[in-house]
């Protein structure tokens, strides 16, 4: 097995937060492994590790809210990606509403969208959730600067590693 390092090592591609819902079960994560993969007609794929208690709740929910961060928002990143749903409340104190279908929405993200789940792909030790936007915000401008795996790298992942 080829180990992909020598060339993931180069890039430093956007976080996102990902938050589903499904019978009354609210989750989210941080997210690095996402990117558009279609145009026309627009889809998003975010990548979700099977280890993670929001991968066990998006398995459920029929659409998911993809949320993007600024680079100062430290305090939101540490607490999608450095604890896990399963020990914490995470929307407890952090303020959110509402959105399309339901869909959990941070109040403070700069950008978001909220996605159907049109499919759901094994890719190993992740699974794709193929997303059909719904709706999408974008309240911060053109210029604003959005957190990166390397603004991320000193955070340890909640959910317990194999």
């Amino acid at each position: 097995m080829t180990d992909l390092d020598p060339f993931t090592d180069l890039l430093d591609y956007p976080m996102y937060v990902v938050t589903a819902e499904a019978d009354g079960e609210r989750a989210g994560c941080l997210v690095g492994f996402a990117s558009q993969c279609s145009i026309q007609p627009a889809r998003f794929m975010i990548w979700l590790s099977k280890e993670n208690r929001t991968y066990r709740v998006a398995e459920r929910a029929e659409r998911l809210a993809v949320h993007l961060l600024r680079r100062d928002q430290d305090r939101l990143a540490q607490l999608f990606g450095g604890e896990t749903g399963d020990r914490t409340d995470k929307f407890a104190d952090v303020p959110w509403h509402r959105g399309p279908g339901g869909s959990l929405i941070l109040d403070e993200a700069p950008a978001w969208f909220v996605g159907g789940v049109e499919n759901r792909i094994d890719g190993g030790d992740h699974v794709g959730f193929l997303l059909a936007p719904e709706a999408a915000d974008n309240l911060a401008g053109p210029r604003t600067r959005l957190l990166t795996l390397d603004d991320t790298l000193g955070i340890t992942p909640g959910h317990p590693a194999n």
